[in-house]
């Protein structure tokens, strides 16, 4: 129950390929992009990706580095399609396998509880199940008799997520409207890493916000960096809202030319390429 705390490089240098990786947020919100990125710098691919897809998945997809992604969906939200996703999936980069969000969900609680499946009713009477032929149904076996889907445990090797802040052993906090899962995934994880916006002492995480606000349990938490913005351009309620005009940036700018000139080196060289675009737009 030590000092948890550590870079991101060295979580990343934990990391190899082809494992599987859950990343926390939903769309284009409370991403943990300062993980990602950092990802992107190394030498990693053959990934089976597990998210509630937004630019994490783009920029991994554009970059070549899934082979498989398991998703409800994968958005910008004020942008309703990732352009560069959509791109990686008609040139067939990877394989995908869509489900409905309350399945994914219960995907998550399956492997949080380290249960095999777990039976949910959503799925039923849609093309969810033409499109996964893999999936199967259980029957109850009480009086109803009533069919479900037999939605399969999302099990991952590592999981990645982002909150407000976060303790030095590892407790995670979010001020934010919405938990987005991020618990469900580092428990449904073999390894979880959180970054958050700052590290702060234990006492320090109740004593302005309430004990429910204590999202993540160091128990389920391998890891944490401190990333001071470390979710743009997406955003962290309420540290700051996503950044509009650089998703826009990101989403009409070819991806050769985006990771070439945000990506190509650490992460104060990003925010020093953002702040540079900046001024351009600003002269």
């Amino acid at each position: 129950m030590g000092d948890k705390t550590m870079t991101a490089d060295e979580v990343v240098s934990r990391l190899s390929s082809g494992m599987t990786l859950g990343i926390g947020g939903w769309g284009s919100r409370r991403k943990p992009m300062a993980l990602v990125r950092a990802l992107l710098r190394a030498d990693i691919g053959d990934l089976t990706v597990i998210s509630y897809g937004g630019p994490d998945i783009g920029m991994l997809a554009a970059a070549g580095r899934i082979r498989k992604l398991v998703t409800a969906f994968v958005t910008l939200d004020s942008i309703p399609l990732e352009p560069h996703y959509r791109a990686a999936r008609e040139r067939g980069d990877f394989e995908l396998t869509e489900v409905d969000e309350g399945m994914f969900m219960w995907g998550l609680r399956a492997a949080a509880g380290r249960l095999p499946f777990l039976p949910v009713r959503a799925g039923l009477g849609s093309d969810v199940m033409r499109v996964n032929p893999d999936l199967r149904t259980v029957t109850s076996p009480y009086e109803d008799g009533e069919t479900f889907v037999a939605m399969p445990a999302l099990r991952m090797d590592v999981a990645l997520v982002h909150v407000n802040r976060a303790d030095r052993l590892g407790n995670g906090q979010y001020l934010g409207p919405d938990p987005y899962f991020d618990d469900l995934f580092c428990e449904a994880a073999d390894a979880a890493y959180a970054s958050c916006e700052r590290i702060v002492d234990t006492a320090e995480l109740t004593k302005e916000a309430a004990p429910q606000s204590l999202l993540l349990k160091r128990l389920a938490v391998t890891g944490v960096v401190e990333a001071p913005n470390g979710a743009h351009f997406t955003s962290c309620a309420p540290d700051y809202g996503r950044d509009e005009e650089y998703q826009r940036e990101y989403a009409s700018t070819p991806w050769p030319e985006f990771a070439e000139r945000y990506l190509s080196g650490d992460e104060e060289a990003y925010r020093s390429a953002v702040r540079e675009w900046r001024k351009e737009r600003e002269s």
